[in-house]
């Protein structure tokens, strides 16, 4: 499936806001959505004095922003919607669970990568078992009790080292685990909303799809 490959920067310049898609550089570099407050383009910087964006805009903007913060494309985007709504419950908070339950979020939200996209190349690149197994699928997804280690040859990567170690390192979450010396964490309990440090007005994504 392709990926995206461009600035990353460009990502987050559109959206308006830092999405911390670099992971540690987002805390120690001056970033360009900073210095040009205005989305990228040509027509960047006329945008900003056009007139209040319509509801559908908003709502746009909104599913954009979490998708590219998750590093997922449209198609696996809705296709999560879809298995959301199905599910009993408010389906805004269901589809950011689903979300928080990949195993790319995961291995980093327990620090072991400094970024999104670094953890869906561990996990890719076969260095990440879940009880045991080796699951090379990004979207897999977790429940409470599922033990995440990096496998024996892969503990002492440098980028998991440099992640580990960071200054700028996110606190580790209530719901996870993770013995730093072994390089394994668990799912100790499955996340609620509240649980889950996301900036994102999920009802306007139910919104959107729900037209």
């Amino acid at each position: 499936m392709a990926r995206y490959t461009g600035p990353v920067c460009k990502r987050c310049r559109r959206e308006g806001q830092k999405l911390f898609l670099k992971g540690a550089k987002c805390y120690t570099e001056k970033c360009p959505v900073e210095r040009r407050q205005y989305p990228p383009g040509h027509h960047g910087p006329a945008s900003v004095r056009r007139r209040k964006q319509s509801d559908y805009a908003m709502q746009l903007r909104e599913k954009q922003k979490v998708k590219r913060i998750y590093g997922l494309h449209e198609k696996q985007f809705r296709n999560l919607f879809e298995y959301a709504a199905g599910r009993p419950g408010v389906t805004g908070e269901n589809l950011i669970i689903a979300l928080e339950s990949r195993l790319d979020n995961v291995v980093f939200r327990m620090g072991l990568t400094a970024s999104r996209r670094q953890a869906r190349q561990l996990v890719r690149h076969r260095h990440v078992s879940v009880n045991g197994t080796t699951v090379n699928i990004p979207s897999y997804r977790l429940s409470a009790g599922d033990e995440v280690a990096l496998r024996s040859k892969s503990r002492d990567l440098d980028l998991v080292a440099a992640s580990l170690e960071a200054r700028t390192r996110p606190p580790l979450l209530d719901w996870l685990s993770l013995d730093e010396k072994r390089r394994v964490g668990r799912v100790v309990r499955a996340p609620t909303r509240g649980d889950i440090p996301l900036a994102a007005q999920e009802q306007l994504i139910v919104e959107l799809y729900s037209k």
